[in-house]
């Protein structure tokens, strides 16, 4: 659970980057927060951008927590994603 935040943490540059322009990262978000997606179906979608192990099971575990949540959790998450995008921090992206 800890993994998570490190994770969003880290790719809140490239996130912000990314903004609602990047029809892959909208996909790798909305497919995460998606509680009919598994994990392996999440992982199959994304095989050609997974290097490694290690890689794969972080993403199989960041899915698995979303898998976890309550659905006003996974809509509140959505919330959070638009605010971002719409942010003073990354307008200028």
């Amino acid at each position: 659970m800890k993994l998570l935040p490190v994770l969003v943490l880290a790719a809140l540059p490239f996130y912000c980057y990314a903004g609602s322009g990047c029809t892959l990262m909208t996909q790798v978000i909305n497919q995460a927060i998606d509680p009919e997606v598994s994990a392996d179906q999440y992982i199959e979608n994304f095989r050609e951008f997974i290097m490694n192990r290690e890689a794969e099971k972080a993403l199989r575990q960041a899915k698995q927590c979303f898998l976890q949540q309550s659905k006003e959790t996974l809509t509140n998450y959505q919330v959070l994603e638009d605010a971002i995008y719409n942010s003073v921090w990354c307008k200028p992206f």
